[in-house]
């Protein structure tokens, strides 16, 4: 069967998710996403290896069809790998080939679709993909990157840890790129409606700059140290993407650290990086601008890191011609 018919035949069946994946961590992340969505999904597989092999597991498990992909909700995490030699470009370059093409035809089967785009680096393929779908008519709060999800997940679990609080009464965002110019906004931080630096002089904890570096460091090298240690992030990521997808089926209306397209950043124009989002089941329902309370050096950070991202796409557009 063509892609094009197993799309359009994929549409007919009744499930709320699709997750669009390839690669090595594609069984796994799927699984994380329907255990923890506890929702009806269907999955397809693009690239070499055979859809039945990718995901029978998953489908046997639980009970899942193992075809196609249905809206209202699609997670797309495909990509190519990179070449030898290839330059981070050059590989950007034929990720987005990939894109155009799968873009579309989601869109012309799902035309109301939520976009869910996990593919690396995260921030650029969400912008990207909100290009690809402006063309048929799909909003920008209708395209959604992971952005920060994972990254301030962790941010709040490991201060929450140090200061002796369970992560869900500590606020903290991470900001910015999905890499290593990410900014973790301290100045914003509060514990159960108590701002951070009051907290701890109340319950004398100590939360100086070498536990903020400490911190720091391990939000921001998370990735590295797993993928040396088991060559993928599939589990963390993968209940990133669940958490987002719950929000969005069950309309939460959760604030979430995602990306997408946003005209200012920190005085970088028209980029797409994540910052705080009130997200429900039509998609964004509204983006909390940056600096609100940002120290200055964060607001500089920030800056920076939105500059990196509007400058890989500028360069990209510049290598495609």
């Amino acid at each position: 069967m063509s892609r094009q018919r197993l799309f359009a035949t994929a549409l007919c069946l009744p499930a709320p998710l699709t997750v669009l994946m390839a690669g090595p961590r594609a069984a796994p992340t799927a699984q994380i996403i329907a255990i923890a969505a506890l929702v009806l999904a269907v999955f397809v597989a693009v690239g070499p290896e055979p859809l039945n092999r990718l995901v029978a597991g998953i489908a046997g498990s639980l009970g899942l069809m193992a075809w196609g992909w249905s809206h209202p909700s699609i997670v797309i995490a495909a990509g190519a790998n990179q070449k030898p030699g290839e330059t981070r470009l050059q590989l950007l370059g034929r990720n987005a080939k990939i894109f155009q093409d799968i873009v579309p035809n989601i869109l012309k089967f799902a035309p109301d679709a939520i976009l869910l785009v996990a593919t690396n680096p995260v921030d650029v393929m969400t912008h990207l993909t909100a290009r690809y779908a402006a063309d048929y008519g799909i909003g920008p709060g209708q395209v959604i990157g992971s952005g920060t999800t994972l990254d301030t997940a962790r941010f709040r679990a490991l201060l929450g840890r140090h200061i002796g609080v369970d992560a869900q009464h500590v606020h903290a965002y991470v900001v910015g790129e999905h890499g290593d110019s990410e900014v973790l906004t301290w100045s914003l931080v509060s514990v159960g409606g108590i701002p951070l630096m009051e907290f701890c002089r109340e319950r004398e904890v100590v939360v100086d700059d070498a536990v903020k570096q400490s911190i720091d460091e391990q939000v921001r090298r998370a990735a590295y140290h797993i993928i040396e240690g088991k060559g993928a992030t599939y589990y963390g990521i993968g209940s990133a993407l669940a958490r987002i997808t719950d929000v969005i089926l069950r309309d939460q209306r959760a604030i979430l650290t995602v990306c997408a397209p946003t005209p200012d950043v920190a005085g970088v124009q028209d980029v797409t990086v994540a910052l705080p989002h009130l997200l429900g089941g039509s998609g964004i329902i509204e983006t909390f601008p940056l600096p609100l309370s940002l120290s200055d050096e964060e607001s500089a950070l920030l800056n920076r890191s939105a500059g990196i991202i509007r400058k890989i796409i500028d360069d990209l557009e510049a290598e495609r011609g």
